[in-house]
């Protein structure tokens, strides 16, 4: 072999990997992309805009003080400010992507929390008509949400009146709706009266006009897709579950819907909410490229695919193949083929533990076991793996991330969820790792530490101790729902144990360094912590 031809072939060689690298840095070349999320929650905002400017597209989002930033009353965010902002910036955008629950009511607890007529909510719902006809050439990625049906009474994001009744309430709705569906018994159609015996009428009232408005809003948008104005629609059900109010306005829009004969590459309903930002922006990205991402499931043994996580009204493989459809993407069987191959961890027996119940151990579970075997073959097989990490909810499995320092995975897989409910865990996941192969793994990593901070690091251990007492021993007057005087000390306390904890447990790629990190309680409270990081 020449020398000659041999630089030529080092010359390409070395040329085609820089091309690579300059392409998977910058795929979006400086495109704009409106988003408006639904709150500044750091999974709505920071951390879905941050995959979307790693591919090198400008990601334009209204300032945060627009945003709802918490849920006290004065938080819930500015509508007439969002809408100002977005006529001013969409001159130029690319594409936009869209909370219009933000729009309406300025956030998503604003949407439980309002006191808007229903004639003031229509009107804001029908500005978008204008809006969309305004700019007919900028594809609009739309959301809205289905307004949750909480299990417990006591949240401070829902009417104050919710604190006394809904438990009573929520039951109620489980009664209607299966009486509907054709599922309920002669005794619980008693219990159906009495409640509403039981339930103050002007409670009642409130609680499902609330609800009719959002209804009929959800209702005028898919009109809008009827028509064409919506590129895309997806209405999200807010934390959800088998039977409730939730799930019975979920079943009658979609039937609503199928009048028109709208397919899901127009509209879709879904489980979860929080998630929904990432996988829309990522549909955007996906339809700006021309791909079409090929996803492969693999779940772990025993119920697997059949799981009806916590939070939500269907089985885990429902949402996952709906999440798939929202990215863009197309389930294949074949791992082989697959650009992203998605791996669930779930129980044996499908049943969704919280994470920070007693059993969240390091000690190996018969489930653990197996899927570390399922995970093994495919990282052994150099497959892009994804892990939706859905044995708990609120936190990742300690067991399994255990097993995955111990052998040396941490940064061999694409990507990890394992972040709240099982539907915003594995849909993120989606969103996310379909686009990681447009990434350097230096970028794919650092998305990862997100993930082992927020997911692993504070939910599923930090957080547990901070509920479990450590709040009190912090300097300052305050309590978990509201930190107040104790806000900066925890949040000083919080960036020491997670250094801690990740000095310990994670093992860093050869020639990397993880310094100054710190810990930010966006919403005053412990629930949710936003993390940074130089990596």
């Amino acid at each position: 072999m020449s020398r000659i031809f041999i630089f030529l072939l080092t010359f390409f060689a070395v040329s085609a990997f820089f091309l690579t690298k300059t392409f998977a840095a910058d795929v979006g070349h400086g495109k704009k992309i409106l988003y408006i999320p639904i709150d500044n929650r750091p999974c709505n905002l920071k951390q879905t805009a941050e995959v979307a400017k790693k591919l090198g597209y400008e990601v334009i989002s209204p300032p945060e003080n627009f945003l709802g930033t918490g849920a006290a009353d004065e938080l819930l965010g500015n509508p007439e400010e969002i809408w100002k902002w977005l006529e001013k910036n969409s001159y130029g955008a690319d594409f936009a992507v869209i909370s219009t629950d933000a729009l309406i009511y300025g956030s998503l607890v604003g949407s439980r929390k309002h006191e808007l007529s229903a004639e003031e909510i229509m009107n804001r719902a029908k500005k978008f008509e204008n809006y969309l006809e305004k700019f007919p050439s900028l594809p609009v990625y739309a959301f809205s949400t289905i307004m949750r049906t909480p299990t417990l009474a006591g949240s401070s994001a829902e009417p104050e009146y919710y604190k006394k009744y809904g438990d009573m309430i929520y039951n109620y709705t489980v009664l209607k709706d299966k009486d509907e569906m054709g599922t309920i018994s002669r005794k619980e159609k008693n219990q159906i009266y009495q409640y509403e015996k039981d339930i103050p009428v002007d409670v009642m009232e409130d609680w499902f006009s609330r609800r009719e408005k959002n209804y009929n809003a959800n209702q005028y948008f898919i009109d809008l897709v009827k028509t064409g104005k919506f590129k895309y629609f997806l209405i999200c059900c807010d934390d959800n579950a088998r039977f409730s109010q939730t799930h019975l306005e979920a079943r009658h829009l979609d039937e609503y819907a199928k009048n028109f004969d709208l397919d899901k590459t127009q509209f879709q309903v879904m489980s979860g909410v929080d998630e929904m930002g990432m996988l829309l922006v990522s549909r955007a990205i996906n339809k700006d490229l021309n791909e079409i991402p090929f996803i492969s499931v693999n779940y772990n043994d025993g119920v697997g695919a059949n799981t009806l996580p916590s939070f939500s009204n269907e089985i885990i493989a429902d949402s996952i193949d709906e999440a798939i459809i929202a990215a863009g993407g197309l389930k294949i069987p074949s791992n082989d083929r697959a650009d992203f191959v998605l791996a669930v961890n779930t129980n044996f027996n499908g049943k969704t533990f919280s994470s920070s119940d007693k059993e969240n151990t390091k000690k190996p579970r018969k489930g653990t076991k197996t899927f570390m075997k399922l995970l093994n073959n495919l990282l052994e097989k150099n497959y892009p793996v994804g892990v939706g990490d859905i044995a708990a909810s609120n936190g990742s499995d300690n067991a399994l991330m255990e097993q995955i320092r111990k052998n040396n995975l941490q940064f061999k897989i694409s990507g990890y969820g394992g972040w709240n409910t099982a539907t915003n865990s594995v849909s993120f996941l989606i969103g996310e790792g379909v686009l990681t192969k447009f990434l350097t793994e230096h970028e794919k990593n650092s998305l990862l530490l997100t993930r082992y901070f927020d997911d692993w690091i504070y939910q599923a251990n930090i957080r547990t101790q901070i509920a479990n007492g450590l709040i009190w021993t912090v300097e300052g007057e305050g309590e978990y729902s509201k930190l107040d005087g104790k806000r900066k000390n925890l949040e000083k306390l919080t960036a020491e144990l997670a250094t801690k904890f990740a000095d310990e447990n994670i093992i860093l790629p050869a020639g990397t360094s993880l310094k100054n990190i710190s810990a930010n309680f966006k919403w005053n409270r412990c629930f949710e912590c936003d993390f940074y990081f130089d990596y």
